[in-house]
């Protein structure tokens, strides 16, 4: 056995934060609509539904790029799927920049959600089967912070440049990180996980040997994922295994924060949050410096869940932050059904919204994504993060497609109320189905899930402790 270079933490963390990237072209990519989509109504003459569909587009493609991705992950591996989805991100970013008409930019819009929702299915597995247990969390979640900057990113070019850069210059700018991406995913190492069993035990460890520091460190984990690789059959892998009884604890808990992840209204926010404030009295530019704000607020709580997402662990953090999501919203249909847009009613309206994006941003958000990269196992992983991803795009799908419809049905104050209920809903679930994960390795869960033992218990779950 080769010896641990030592520079692996290094290469670790420049694996993790390269790929993450890809989670900054997600955020920039969707984010950017709440600037543009104002710049897009004036030149298209667009009406309500016609926004809904131009923002909601992305997410359809994101649905058909994360099946697909599942696919392509377990056929080529994980580090040249990363490397597919960035070469789409860069030529959907041209696409759209270039598109006509409003069809065509529904069409290249489509394009770059396939990117966008294969990077989410590929990129968190592939950081996570990379990295070690008792950083799974921090590294991960790297993405979830990278989606953080990308939206700010997006809302900075909204807010400031609005007036400089045509709607076509904001969008078609992400072409360049994709392409540096692209280049850059072609020098780190490859999924040992994916490795061992498609190519060998001694390519695991070559890869293994870059990014670990010590060989005790790598013998144990090789004999981690050898005996897991001996215990599952053909029936327990690929889309069959997923129907295995003994898996369905690990599917519910995942898909379902996924589902309340999106539908809990905070993608609505990132997309509409100009669109809504203007439509209850606020200025434009108001409209837009307070879009400014939510994505400060979303990239600062992400980055604090991921500094402490592994000490905290995901179920508490969850439980923690999700009363206070749910008291946002009920503040912020008060103001928003009262009518209340000057003076100090103007600064408690804006006070809720970026409440309810510290509360939601820095608990559930966080949580969404690591869950579906940690949570499956090995055998299964590939479809099964597809499916978490095809969840999470698709409640994002339903929801972005319907905000705008729900707020001219019921009112702006009525629509923050029902998503209130759906964060309340996510809290029981939480309490209910969801297990502790943080400290416990890959081949931990999967043991847990084959035991019987993968369920809620107080305190750390029984999954960490049972190697």
């Amino acid at each position: 056995m080769p010896h641990p270079a030592g520079n692996g933490d290094r290469v670790l963390r420049v694996a993790a934060l390269v790929a993450a990237v890809c989670g900054a072209l997600y955020g920039y990519d969707t984010g950017i609509i709440a600037g543009a989509l104002l710049s897009m109504t004036d030149e298209f003459g667009l009406d309500h539904r016609s926004q809904e569909l131009i923002a909601a587009s992305i997410l359809a493609g994101a649905v058909i790029g994360a099946l697909a991705t599942s696919w392509l992950s377990e056929r080529i591996g994980r580090k040249r799927s990363v490397m597919a989805v960035t070469a789409l991100f860069a030529l959907g970013a041209v696409a759209c920049a270039m598109a006509p008409t409003v069809g065509l930019l529904i069409a290249a819009r489509v394009l770059l959600g396939i990117a966008v929702g294969g990077s989410t299915q590929v990129v968190p597995m592939y950081i996570s089967e990379l990295a070690p247990q008792d950083r799974r969390g921090n590294l991960v979640t790297m993405f979830n912070v990278a989606i953080g900057v990308g939206i700010l990113l997006a809302a900075i070019v909204g807010a400031l440049l609005h007036d400089v850069w045509s709607w076509r210059t904001m969008v078609g700018i992400a072409a360049t990180p994709a392409a540096l991406v692209f280049v850059a995913m072609a020098f780190m190492p490859g999924s040992p996980r994916w490795l061992a069993e498609n190519v060998g035990l001694d390519a695991a460890i070559d890869v293994l040997a870059r990014v670990r520091t010590s060989r005790r460190e790598i013998r144990h984990e090789v004999r981690q994922i050898d005996a897991v690789s001996r215990e599952a059959d053909a029936d327990d892998s690929g889309w069959r295994g997923i129907r295995r009884p003994w898996l369905r604890p690990a599917l519910v808990a995942a898909l379902g924060v996924a589902f309340f992840t999106q539908c809990g209204g905070l993608e609505m926010m990132i997309y509409y949050a100009p669109t809504f404030l203007s439509d209850a009295g606020f200025g434009r530019s108001s409209a837009l410096f307070a879009s400014l704000g939510v994505a400060i607020v979303y990239a600062v709580m992400t980055l604090l869940g991921c500094l402490f997402v592994d000490r905290i662990g995901r179920r508490r953090l969850m439980l923690v932050m999700i009363p206070g999501s749910v008291a946002s919203l009920v503040g912020l249909g008060v103001m928003f059904a009262a009518g209340a847009h000057g003076g100090w009613q103007s600064l408690l309206t804006i006070a809720f919204l970026l409440g309810f994006m510290l509360f939601n941003a820095g608990g559930i958000q966080v949580c969404g994504w690591l869950l579906g990269a940690e949570m499956f196992p090995l055998a299964v992983r590939g479809p099964a993060t597809a499916l978490h991803a095809a969840m999470l795009w698709g409640s994002n799908l339903v929801v972005t497609g319907t905000a705008l419809s729900l707020v001219a049905a019921i009112g702006l104050g009525a629509t923050m109320w029902v998503y209130a209920g759906i964060n309340l809903a996510s809290f029981l679930f939480v309490l209910l189905m969801v297990p502790e994960t943080a400290g416990a390795s890959l081949e931990d869960i999967e043991g847990a899930l084959r035991d019987g033992r993968f369920r809620p218990a107080r305190g750390r779950t029984r999954i960490a402790h049972a190697a």
